[in-house]
């Protein structure tokens, strides 16, 4: 229950209904908080034909003294007491999905890895489970080999591994270090933390397989070393969000709000305006939290690199003394940047043409939707597996440059790092450099990721093939 986590799993179910080779009913079950946001989007995909509902469970806040729409989002989680409390409120939920599977029926359940208790539900049923992960095959190899082979360098290169790929304690999730003889060296939020992950994996080995939103084209190796060495039984099923086809979806991808209408028409006219690949997109997710001190670097920083931006920032960051004195009045009169509060339709923004690059968090879901869009990334990962995915972009796929954050941090902290204006402005021009020679290939591989993506969801694409493959294996398994 979180936006990263919903949306492409809310996709990859458009993306089985949707299936021309099975005939597939999908079904999504939601929290009441989430469902509204999903309904029109699924709607429409029935008035197309497809097989595909939403059904509603009612998220227990009132049942553990929680704020009504607490249960949104992960984000809603400010301490360990109330990440807990949500983990307990998620599990609460499984006698009403129970309800509804015995109503529905199902052949299979396809659910987030952390909701483990889906693996006991099935089995009760007598049912596959799929688990889905919202991170790719190359960051769950490092993941696992990490979590096998602790650390005991710094830096130190993460072993067994395609490649050689280097990494720092800093860089390393707190929860795979809180482990064994160094436990107290950790606080009970990383002591939890690696205690739900732990779980989540155990039963990830007692599920049917694994879905995952990813394609063979962008990390072959390690699509076979997830699968050959490590073992797990996997299909790639990716890149999800590319079953957004018109501009509707893509506008209202995660968000059925009428009122971004207008804001969609008014960002369209000011991204046409610009030249191509001349607009940086700035964007870090919806969890990562930046102090004032590093907001006004960035706000410094974008302004000094001569490229006009789009930037995302919280919607309730209303306070903002953290801004260079006039700079939304210089940025605004200039017509050099925008900055957007709250949600933003960020797969239409990469997809128009003046973007020309992306500066990112790393989360999964934009580093795909960087990919889908062909642009080149500065990278600024800040937490959960962040910094993997950095080194996918950078230093394996070479599609990026790196703002130079080197520490990894817990989601719902203040971030307290120092990246300065200098810096970012450095990373952003080497990007965006359009006549040099290292940004031009950046460009050019880019764009040939982009390609291959869209031909891997088509028909006898990899991910096509693999998504067939499973359905045809599922339907095997209801024979039995």
């Amino acid at each position: 229950m979180a936006p990263g986590h919903m949306i492409p799993l809310v996709d990859m179910a458009r993306q089985f209904a949707r299936h021309d080779t099975v005939t597939v009913k999908a079904t999504i079950i939601l929290s009441n908080l989430n469902a509204p946001q999903f309904r029109a989007t699924i709607e429409r995909d029935k008035q197309q034909g497809f097989d595909i509902s939403i059904r509603q469970v009612t998220f227990p806040s009132a049942q553990l003294g929680l704020p009504e729409d607490f249960g949104r989002s992960l984000s809603s989680a400010t301490n360990l007491v109330e990440l807990m409390k949500f983990v307990k409120a998620i599990s609460m939920l499984k006698q009403p999905v129970e309800d509804l599977l015995r109503e529905d029926r199902p052949d299979c359940i396809v659910s987030d890895f952390l909701i483990t208790w889906t693996v006991d539900l099935a089995a009760k049923l007598g049912i596959p489970r799929l688990a889905f992960h919202v991170c790719g095959f190359f960051p769950l190899s490092v993941h696992h080999s990490l979590t096998k082979h602790k650390p005991d360098s710094d830096p130190f290169v993460v072993p067994g591994l395609p490649d050689a790929v280097m990494m720092t304690r800093r860089q390393v999730p707190d929860g795979v270090l809180a482990c064994g003889e160094n436990a107290e060296d950790y606080d009970d939020y990383e002591v939890a933390a690696k205690s739900i992950v732990e779980n989540a994996a155990e039963k990830e080995v007692a599920s049917f397989g694994v879905v995952v939103n990813s394609f063979k084209e962008l990390e072959p190796a390690y699509v076979e070393h997830y699968r050959r060495i490590i073992g797990r039984k996997a299909w790639q099923v990716g890149p999800v969000a590319l079953c957004n086809k018109d501009t509707v979806d893509k506008a209202q991808r995660g968000n059925n709000d009428d009122d971004n209408n207008n804001n969609n028409y008014y960002l369209d006219n000011w991204l046409s305006a610009k030249e191509p690949n001349s607009v940086v997109y700035v964007c870090f997710g919806t969890m990562t939290l930046f102090s004032a001190t590093q907001l006004r670097e960035i706000a410094i920083g974008l302004e000094s690199c001569g490229q006009p931006f789009i930037w995302v920032v919280p919607a309730n960051n209303d306070d903002q003394e953290w801004l260079p004195e006039g700079f939304e009045e210089r940025i605004n009169n200039e017509g050099k940047g925008l900055m957007i509060k709250g949600w933003a339709p960020q797969v239409l923004i990469l997809e128009h043409e003046s973007v020309g690059g992306f500066l990112t968090h790393c989360g999964w879901n934009s580093l795909l939707e960087g990919v889908i869009a062909g642009k080149p990334m500065i990278t600024w990962p800040i937490s959960a597996e962040q910094f993997s995915n950095e080194k996918l972009v950078t230093d394996i796929l070479k599609i990026g440059v790196s703002v130079g954050n080197l520490e990894w941090t817990r989601t719902i902290d203040v971030y307290k790092g120092s990246i300065t204006g200098k810096n970012i402005a450095k990373a952003v021009n080497k990007v965006m450099d359009v006549g040099a020679e290292e940004a031009m290939e950046m460009r050019k591989r880019a764009k040939a990721l982009s390609d291959e993506a869209k031909k891997a969801v088509q028909r006898g694409g990899s991910s096509y093939n693999d998504l067939d493959s499973l359905l045809q294996e599922l339907m095997q398994v209801k024979k039995m």
